[in-house]
């Protein structure tokens, strides 16, 4: 592709245009582009790879997205968060990202690392999202580098929020609760909360006399979502014989 054949000031433009971002410190947006293999053919051309930075850019990314799960899930336990936080930030989701970006079209890399098709290798994708978060929190400070998660993991908070990252829990709930108890879930909202642009909703399910959970959510959908998968793992509990 053409992006390969880039010089570095123009690989610089072209990732902040694709980001919608300014780093002020070029040499840091080009490091975050650049694999381990391509520095080892390429000694001195470019500052150095994206390893450090994508240690930074981890804990950047972490403490974004969990910042903005802790704000829609304001009763969730630390447990729960956590498991959320791993739906949204793993190797596969990282990469999903960086693809949606073409980020690796951008990369620098090394010709054995090219000819295995490292443009497309999540982990590498995955690495150099991280790289690119960390120089831009390095260049533009913390609030740089939050606004970008912002924008980039937009969707993938929303899934998870109302159930859509890999799991549909209401979908779940359903089939199983036919298929094991012969009954529909049902869905009640038994308290509302907070000022009319901020409200949390606390939902209700019941299946029959044997099930029932509660959960809260920042809309009835998410609500109905975090009840419908407290629901489930009742469910599951209760039939997990041989």
């Amino acid at each position: 592709m053409a992006g390969h054949r880039l010089n570095a000031a123009e690989r610089v433009r072209s990732l902040e245009g694709r980001l919608h971002v300014r780093f002020e410190d070029e040499g840091l947006a080009l490091s975050s582009l650049t694999h381990k293999s391509y520095v080892n053919e390429h000694p001195g051309e470019v500052p150095s790879d994206n390893e450090r930075l994508e240690f930074l850019g981890d804990a950047v990314v972490d403490l974004a997205i969990s910042h903005r799960l802790m704000e829609r899930f304001p009763l969730a336990t630390e447990g729960e968060l956590s498991k959320l936080r791993a739906l949204i930030v793993n190797e596969e989701g990282l990469a999903r990202v960086a693809r949606v970006v073409r980020l690796g079209e951008l990369l620098l890399l090394g010709k054995g690392e090219e000819r295995t098709g490292g443009r497309e290798k999540a982990s590498v994708l995955a690495d150099a999202l991280e790289a690119v978060i960390g120089a831009l929190y390095l260049s533009g400070g913390l609030p740089s580098a939050l606004a970008l998660v912002d924008r980039l993991f937009t969707d993938t908070l929303e899934g998870v929020a109302q159930g859509r990252s890999g799991t549909d829990f209401k979908t779940r709930l359903q089939e199983d609760a036919q298929l094991r108890l012969k009954q529909s879930p049902r869905y009640r909202v038994v308290a509302e909360s907070g000022p009319e642009h901020a409200k949390t909703f606390e939902v209700e399910v019941t299946i029959g006399s044997t099930v029932s959970a509660r959960a809260s959510g920042r809309s009835k959908k998410e609500a109905e979502q975090a009840a419908a998968r407290d629901a489930l793992q009742m469910l599951n509990a209760s039939h997990s014989g041989p």
